[in-house]
């Protein structure tokens, strides 16, 4: 598997479909990958969580990647904070495919050496929608990032997000895009519940088709 960068303008062939769909066709025109595109064509859950999260929090969502790497179900997110990066190391001991959303450009991105292996074995893609200049991660293009993460995916788990952030201000306005979101079980996000967010346990079975 080639592991330079691929700038996929929206004329290209292999552009993927579902950023040919609805207006994510007019908002995204270009992407830049390091991987295999085709798993872009499975459905994907989305993964973004608030940086500060309550202990139980943090240790109920590795309890629920290592159930959704058990059942390989595909999945998209940013892995930047701590807790996403360990997140991203449990998944990697998987299967099942796996899309690395930077919130920056690639072009001057060290890849370690799990990732180059993931992508080599097919399992991995890194994409991004920002230009080569992006060089370094910043709180504008996160949040564009995870905007990105939320429409690229099929359905979306967030296992927190803290009152007032840019994580909850994201899962609310999804929600009136009729994206299907999940949180976790826990006292800690009865008020995500209460807007509409289908709350789960650890034994939620995912389908993965």
């Amino acid at each position: 598997m080639d592991l330079n960068v691929r700038c996929v303008t929206a004329d290209c062939s292999d552009f993927p479909k579902v950023l040919r769909t609805g207006s994510k066709a007019s908002v995204y025109s270009q992407i830049w990958a390091i991987g295999d595109l085709a798993i872009l064509d499975r459905p994907l859950l989305g993964l973004v969580c608030s940086i500060r999260c309550p202990g139980d929090v943090i240790l109920k969502t590795y309890d629920m990647i290592q159930a959704l790497r058990e059942q390989g179900v595909p999945i998209i997110g940013g892995f930047h904070s701590p807790m996403e990066k360990d997140c991203l190391d449990i998944l990697l001991r998987g299967t099942q495919p796996i899309v690395i959303c930077p919130a920056r450009g690639l072009s001057t991105m060290q890849l370690p050496v799990k990732w180059r292996k993931g992508i080599k074995d097919g399992q991995l893609l890194i994409l991004s929608i920002f230009e080569p200049k992006h060089k370094r991660l910043s709180a504008p293009l996160a949040e564009k990032r995870n905007q990105f993460v939320a429409d690229i995916c099929t359905r979306l788990f967030i296992p927190h997000a803290s009152s007032k952030s840019k994580t909850e201000k994201l899962a609310y306005d999804q929600i009136t895009k009729g994206k299907t979101i999940y949180t976790l079980d826990l006292p800690s996000n009865t008020y995500l519940k209460e807007v509409g967010i289908a709350a789960v346990k650890i034994n939620h079975k995912w389908d993965t088709i």
